[in-house]
């Protein structure tokens, strides 16, 4: 998750707090919409940048049982959406970060 401030900055345990959305079973796409609206609405940043990856559990213990399955899913509000170059740079730095479900 990222944002671009304009009038709030809210610190990381803040951001963390996000957790509260996924306590109940939901569908992967529509968490990262509700995750990256809130955000929006809440802190009303210049723009908001979400990407999940997740591991589906039902991927790796029933059906194909690829382990470590995840899949990707992304939302750009604001000027993370209009602006080419704000989109490259956090995803630069989100590229650079590592995936904990990597496998080496």
């Amino acid at each position: 998750m990222a944002y671009l401030p304009n009038k709030r900055v809210v610190g990381n345990l803040k951001l963390a707090s996000g957790r509260c959305l996924r306590k109940h079973l939901q569908i992967q796409e529509k968490m990262t919409v509700q995750i990256a609206n809130t955000l929006n609405e809440v802190l009303q940043p210049l723009g908001v940048g979400v990407i999940l990856e997740v591991a589906h559990q039902c991927m790796s213990t029933r059906g194909v049982h690829k382990a470590g399955a995840s899949m990707v899913t992304s939302r750009m509000l604001g000027t993370f959406r209009s602006d080419a170059s704000m989109r490259r740079k956090f995803l630069a730095i989100v590229g650079n970060q590592q995936n904990p479900f990597s496998v080496s």
